[in-house]
């Protein structure tokens, strides 16, 4: 993983905790939370306070998330929104933890300036024993407060100077004004500078957890279901009607598109779907031929075509399917039959525009483990778990690929890839939109 953590592909935007005073900070909180503290001066933690450092000193690498189930996280400021989320157990965690941060910001930024802020996802259940126990994760709720509670003394201050003003013998109450003053000594004044955080629920419905192998659960859909990244054995009398495991791929198929949870990449606005099939295919060759001694160094666009053909015999069926695809779309002719059995089928798709976008990108990702672009970008548990078992020749070209490709723009590289524009009258493209309704961008997909 060297290659990777060298260029900011691992480990990277993590918050760097070394001066004395954030560092007490943390303990503090870390005691709070946990019973235990670091011994450590100088460490990284992600959005959730989680230290890669910290976890190898306690042996512990789930310290601040307890069966991998209630996340529980440190907040020293609120940079760490930006850092990733590491040891990720399902896949909304991220995204609960950063809308929370986004929409507290203003008051973490004052809470932060003198404490380190302690909270954890608090839901019905404590430990996943069975993939039953699943469903009954419906909702989340975030909560959190200083290491010395100002947030709770705050809202106990508030409350008391609601009496004081309301009550006509407050005045009187010499207990009442000195615990306001007390308080106020705590919090300062809450009536020109409200100290309070909101408590938020988010539902917990379709997401991806690593518990049982990798579990991808839809249940908020018109045809819900469930997808096993490994085996489906285990996952008998679950309440939902279909379990599939990654091998049924007409089924996965038939269920994305009965859902409306995909759309073909030549189909979709705004986005050079040549160069993006085009790129796949370099994917697919590279994977093909990483493990046959070839020099992958020089990888221009003249070199990967040299490559394509001085090893056209071992290319795969998904790789000739693709180019079909891409001479179609830039220059018309036979249409490429490619069903939804066919190996290249899943590498024409992408997310439509859907609440799910990003859950079913990273469905795709798995789906179509030769893209290592988007398996790095929407999937990176499974990322760095197959890379390290890829030839050196392999990594070498990845990690560079993605420090050339992805690392400078990573914004821009996701929306060219994953975003969705408006849908435009004079947007278009050679594209039979007749022939794409009656039988799909890639043949037909029969329904029931």
């Amino acid at each position: 993983m060297k290659r990777l953590i060298q260029r900011g592909l691992m480990f990277g935007n993590l918050f760097h905790v070394s001066s004395p005073a954030l560092v007490e900070r943390y303990n503090r909180a870390l005691k709070h939370l946990t019973g235990m503290t670091t011994s450590l001066t100088d460490f990284h933690i992600d959005i959730s306070g989680y230290a890669p450092e910290v976890g190898d000193e306690l042996g512990n690498d789930l310290y601040l998330n307890h069966a991998g189930v209630n996340r529980q996280f440190i907040l020293l400021s609120t940079d760490q929104k930006r850092a990733p989320l590491l040891n990720a157990k399902f896949s909304t965690s991220r995204t609960i933890l950063r809308k929370f941060m986004e929409d507290n910001e203003a008051q973490l930024f004052a809470l932060t300036a003198r404490d380190a802020v302690a909270g954890e996802f608090v839901n019905s259940v404590y430990l996943v024993r069975t993939p039953q126990r699943l469903f009954d994760i419906r909702a989340v709720t975030v909560e959190a407060d200083t290491t010395m509670g100002t947030v709770q003394s705050a809202n106990t201050l508030a409350k008391k100077v609601d009496t004081f003003l309301q009550d006509e013998d407050a005045w009187f109450d010499d207990v009442l004004i000195a615990d306001m003053i007390t308080l106020a000594n705590e919090t300062g004044d809450v009536r020109r500078n409200p100290v309070r955080l909101n408590t938020m629920e988010f539902k917990q419905e379709n997401f991806w957890t690593a518990h049982f192998g990798g579990l991808y659960l839809f249940q908020n859909l018109e045809h819900p279901a469930m997808i096993a990244s490994g085996t489906k054995e285990g996952l008998d009398d679950l309440p939902i009607k279909y379990v599939f495991d990654l091998t049924e791929r007409n089924r996965i198929a038939k269920f994305l598109e009965y859902n409306d949870l995909v759309e073909p990449i030549v189909k979709a606005r705004g986005v050079d779907a040549s160069a993006i099939l085009r790129q796949k295919m370099d994917f697919i060759l590279i994977d093909t031929i990483a493990d046959q001694g070839i020099d992958l160094s020089q990888t221009s666009r003249r070199d990967m075509r040299r490559l394509a053909r001085e090893n056209a015999h071992l290319l795969p069926e998904a790789y000739t399917a693709l180019g079909q695809l891409v001479t179609w779309a830039e220059h018309g002719g036979k249409w490429p039959s490619i069903t939804s059995d066919h190996p290249a089928y899943f590498y024409t798709l992408r997310a439509a525009e859907h609440g799910d976008s990003d859950l079913v990108n990273m469905l795709l990702a798995e789906l179509c483990p030769s893209d290592i672009r988007q398996l790095f970008i929407c999937h990176k548990e499974a990322f760095y778990a197959t890379y390290a078992t890829w030839p050196d020749a392999k990594k070498d070209y990845v990690a560079r690929f993605l420090e050339r490709e992805y690392q400078v723009d990573k914004a821009g590289a996701r929306a060219a890839l994953f975003g969705h524009e408006a849908s435009m009258e004079d947007d278009t493209v050679s594209v039979p939109q007749d022939l794409i309704a009656r039988v799909g961008p890639w043949g037909a997909v029969r329904r029931r």
